[in-house]
C-alpha cells in the first residue's frame, strides 16, 4: 500500500517550493571612525520593489534612532558600549517582510573600529562541593527518615535507593 502510494504521489508530481528567507540577505557595517555610523547592506536591492531601514542606539542612558541605509549617531561617545538595532522593511510584490536583529558595540581605538562586543570571562572560580556523608535516610521531599519500609526510594548519602 505504501509503494503505491509513493508511486501515485511520482506519478502525479510532488511539487515543493523553496522557502526564502529573506532576512538572510540583509546586514550592515559601520565606518572605521569614532562617530558610529551605521549602513545598511543587502544583496536584495535589485530584486524587491523597496527596502527601508530604521535604527536604534543605545548607550547606558539613552537612546537615538535613525532611518535610511546610512544613520549618524553624534551623541553616541566611543567610550560607550552601544546596543545597535536595526529593522528592515522589505517590500515585494504586495508582501511586507520585516528583518530585524541588535547588537553590542564597543570601538576599538587601536582599529578605528565599532566592533561586535564579545563576551569574556573575566575569572573562573573553582565550586568545591562540600559532600556530607552523615549516613542519614531521607524521602524524594526532603524530610529525615528513621526507618524505610519495603519498596520505598530514600536518599542516603546523596544517591538513590530502593528498599
Amino acid at each position: 500500500m505504501k509503494k503505491l502510494l509513493f508511486i501515485l504521489l511520482v506519478i502525479f508530481g510532488l511539487q515543493t517550493q523553496a522557502q526564502v528567507n529573506w532576512c538572510d540577505s540583509v546586514s550592515y557595517t559601520t565606518l572605521p571612525q569614532q562617530t558610529l555610523t551605521v549602513i545598511g547592506n543587502s544583496s536584495l536591492s535589485n530584486m524587491v520593489d523597496s527596502i527601508t531601514w530604521s535604527w536604534q542606539a543605545c548607550n547606558s542612558t539613552l537612546c537615538y534612532s535613525g532611518s535610511g541605509d546610512t544613520a549618524s549617531f553624534v551623541n553616541i561617545l566611543s567610550t560607550d558600549t552601544v546596543k545597535v538595532c536595526y529593522d528592515a522593511y522589505i517590500c515585494f510584490m504586495g508582501a511586507t517582510y520585516i528583518c530585524m536583529d541588535c547588537d553590542s558595540l564597543v570601538y576599538n581605538p587601536n582599529s578605528y573600529q565599532w566592533e561586535l562586543m564579545s563576551a569574556q570571562p573575566v575569572g573562573i572560580k573553582e565550586l568545591i562541593v562540600d559532600k556530607i556523608n552523615d549516613g542519614k535516610m531521607y524521602d524524594l521531599l526532603g524530610r529525615e527518615l528513621f526507618e524505610v519500609s519495603t519498596g520505598t526510594i530514600y536518599i542516603k548519602n546523596r544517591k538513590k535507593y530502593i528498599r
